[in-house]
């Protein structure tokens, strides 16, 4: 088959624009771009510890026997 050379991705980046347009690229580099920073955005707050809950989990009373 042979190297890849820069007049062969050219000429195949050529053919891409043509079939599918600028309009619809950008549209789609856009996309992809937006996919990219929401992916990053929920891995650092994954990241992030979890903060403990205020009031919601009161600690049982301790029970105590009587003999």
């Amino acid at each position: 088959m042979g190297e890849i050379s820069i007049t062969k991705l050219l000429v195949i980046g050529a053919l891409i624009v043509l079939l599918f347009g600028t309009k619809k690229l950008r549209s789609l580099g856009g996309d992809l771009g937006t996919a990219i920073k929401g992916f990053k955005k929920a891995m650092n707050d994954d990241e992030t510890p979890a903060k403990p809950a205020t009031g919601a989990e009161v600690p049982a009373e301790r029970i105590s026997h009587k003999d």
